[in-house]
């Protein structure tokens, strides 16, 4: 499946095949037309490249890990992403029996790193920003941040979160939570709060992005069939 493009079909290897067949490499390309719906009963399996991008020391890597290990990895001690690290995790779509597979790109917080990052957040499907609740700077940085992620993809209406993590620190909090759902809002985002800490809600930003992404998906799909 490609990451940067639609996958469909029963066990997810129709797309696949029909790609390789046309000569190319689904992971190279941008998502183009989508496929038609699958057989009526048949399980939709997506693929997305997703941007996880904010301020250091705010839970990215820590996220990105409790996510992929389903809670059973934390980092106890803080270390500095060193550029970019990958890590793939499929995710059911709420309330469908359809699924995304997430690459998860999880980016150093050092501008040390902005060139290559502008190399790797080449055309992103899904976009992931957060902050810390307690750390009113990082939420400020909020703004420079999804500025450089949509700079990825200018024209192009990309699926995003914000997410304050923290909350375990609740009497610490320097940002309210109505701010922040505010900015979230203003800037065409979701909004979410939690604690990988405590694990409590760190599943919910891909939950969301997997239904948003999907949402698109059918759209996409309703649009080719509009124009067919």
């Amino acid at each position: 499946m490609g990451m940067g493009g639609w996958s469909l079909g029963c066990q997810g290897h129709a797309v696949a095949k029909a790609a390789a067949r046309r000569g190319g490499d689904s992971r190279c390309r941008r998502p183009g037309p989508p496929p038609p719906p699958a057989p009526a009963g048949a399980m939709v399996k997506l693929a997305a490249k997703c941007l996880l991008a904010g301020d250091p020391a705010v839970g990215k890597s820590a996220l990105a890990q409790m996510f992929r290990s389903d809670g059973a990895h934390f980092q106890k001690n803080y270390t500095l992403t060193a550029g970019i690290e990958l890590l793939v995790k499929a995710v059911s779509v709420p309330e469908t029996s359809d699924s995304v597979e997430f690459f998860i790109f999880d980016s150093a917080g050092k501008d040390l790193f902005s060139e290559m990052l502008e190399k790797v957040w080449e055309q992103p499907n899904v976009l992931c920003l957060v902050y810390d609740i307690t750390n009113e700077q990082s939420f400020n940085n909020c703004d420079k941040w999804l500025e450089k992620l949509r700079a990825q993809a200018v024209g192009v209406h990309i699926p995003g979160v914000l997410v304050g993590n923290k909350t375990d620190l609740a009497d610490c909090r320097a940002v309210e939570q109505e701010q922040a759902q505010e900015w979230a809002e203003k800037h065409g985002l979701e909004y979410c709060e939690m604690s990988v800490k405590e694990m409590k809600n760190f599943e919910a930003p891909f939950h969301i992005l997997a239904k948003l992404f999907h949402q698109l998906y059918k759209e996409k799909v309703e649009t080719f069939h509009s124009l067919a």
